[in-house]
């Protein structure tokens, strides 16, 4: 669980929450009341529909050796949850280039996240193409830093993106 010292002996829990806390007075936590329900639904959604499935998916299919043994029996319910949930991302993208108030928000910061590996983890994005567009936008995002890069890495040696470099 990732934890945030935010002053001294006050710490702020939750991946979503520190997003938010992070964001805050800048152009990434919209300011209108309407803008910034909007860009926590999607963080919501992202908590209760894709972390449980294609999160779950990724650890245990990509992470732990042997886990897809281990797993087989949820397997089945993480894609077609999996794959529920994408679809309502693609039907939000399909008219939208981004989650929320128009603009990259922390809203897809989280949605990026388990989406950009969904790959890694037997989810196929060939059939949702506003998904892999929606992708290659955030990555091309002035500042953007792969989730992979790890401190002193120079950019020759980060890996590229995955799905979205393919599509």
């Amino acid at each position: 669980m990732p934890l945030l010292e935010v002053a001294e002996g006050r710490y702020l829990a939750e991946s979503n929450a520190i997003l938010w806390y992070v964001a805050g007075g800048t152009p990434l936590a919209p300011e209108s009341r309407i803008e910034r329900a909007e860009a926590l639904q999607w963080m919501f959604f992202e908590q209760h529909a894709l972390e449980p499935n294609l999160g779950a998916a990724y650890f245990w299919l990509a992470l732990v050796k042997g886990g897809r043994d281990l797993q087989t029996h949820a397997l089945e319910d993480w894609m077609e949850r999996g794959y529920a949930a994408l679809q309502v991302m693609e039907n939000h993208l399909k008219t939208r280039e981004y989650f929320a108030a128009g603009q990259l928000t922390v809203a897809d910061i989280a949605m990026y996240g388990y989406t950009h590996v969904a790959d890694r983890c037997d989810f196929d994005l060939a059939t949702f193409p506003a998904i892999r567009t929606w992708l290659r936008r955030v990555e091309q995002t002035s500042g953007f830093v792969p989730m992979d890069w790890r401190p002193g890495a120079t950019e020759a040696k980060i890996d590229a993106p995955g799905i979205a470099a393919e599509a």
